[in-house]
């Protein structure tokens, strides 16, 4: 099924979409919305979520003249105003990381502007396609201060495949030591019906103690704090060997069908590549 093609229907999304989508959809209490969420809907969370919004406008992609022609990065940067398109599963999620993440989703948007200013929109340059691919399929791994020691560790292991090790020996430390959540938008739209394959590229942060038992909308300030400072620690995604992958369904607690055959399955499950680079990002200090 196209995303687009699925409607918006609160029993569909019961029995089919992942669990971090219905976490997402339940924060901004949209799940009991009767129709598809709309571009004005996204600015009034904007305005009840946040005492003062500093993110952009969102605006229906309808609205739009078509003599505009100008790239959607452009439109961002020179108008305030994020295109949405109408019953887009994909502009609502990317609405919602915007919502979450505005300081980083603003920076990345900065980004583009400058390799677009310097070198035009197509084709994209190696730190744009570096910085697309996080927007779209992006995790964030949070780790508290206190924790650092466990989580480079489970970090480490990720890093080299060990997926077993992590997601099956140490499967207590997630949520524990290390807090997963969603960036990207296009990964989210696949999580409406998850399959195997769904890969993500995982970005690791470090927040304040205290941040699991914070508030979800005092924990959101901090990772977007965290993110942005991450990015710009990693020289704003211009070093190639930073993001990683990682089967995004084996994540504990984000897909019901977690049994050992499952991880067995190295079609999904795959082991490192001898070619791989190491990461940039660990340790994590």
């Amino acid at each position: 099924m196209k995303f687009d093609a699925m409607p918006w229907c609160q029993r569909t999304l019961y029995t089919h979409a992942a669990k971090p989508v219905l976490d997402v959809l339940s924060f901004y209490r949209l799940l009991d919305s009767p129709v598809f969420p709309t571009a004005q809907q996204l600015n009034c969370l904007a305005k009840q979520y946040y005492d003062g919004w500093e993110g952009p406008a969102f605006k229906a992609q309808s609205s739009f003249s078509a003599d505009d022609t100008r790239y959607y990065e452009a439109i961002i940067k020179e108008d305030g105003q994020v295109p949405t398109r109408e019953e887009s599963w994909h502009d609502l999620f990317n609405g919602l990381i915007w919502l979450q993440f505005p300081k980083t989703k603003s920076l990345l948007n900065r980004l583009h502007m400058q390799d677009i200013c310097r070198n035009g929109a197509h084709p994209r340059t190696p730190r744009r396609n570096r910085i697309t691919h996080f927007d779209e399929c992006g995790v964030i791994f949070a780790v508290e201060e206190a924790n650092l020691d466990v989580g480079n560790r489970l970090l480490g292991a990720l890093a080299k495949h060990e997926w077993k090790s992590v997601f099956v020996e140490q499967n207590t430390q997630w949520q524990k030591c290390v807090h997963p959540v969603i960036f990207g938008h296009a990964n989210f739209e696949m999580l409406l019906t998850p399959f195997t394959g769904l890969t993500a590229k995982w970005l690791c942060v470090k927040v304040p103690n205290g941040f699991s038992s914070k508030e979800r909308k005092t924990q959101l300030r901090l990772l977007d704090a965290a993110l942005y400072a991450r990015i710009r620690e990693l020289d704003d995604f211009t070093p190639s060997a930073i993001l990683k992958p990682v089967p995004l369904l084996g994540i504990p607690g984000w897909y019901p069908i977690q049994d050992s055959a499952f991880y067995d399955d190295k079609e999904y499950f795959r082991p490192l590549s001898a070619k791989a680079k190491n990461t940039i990002q660990l340790p994590l200090t």
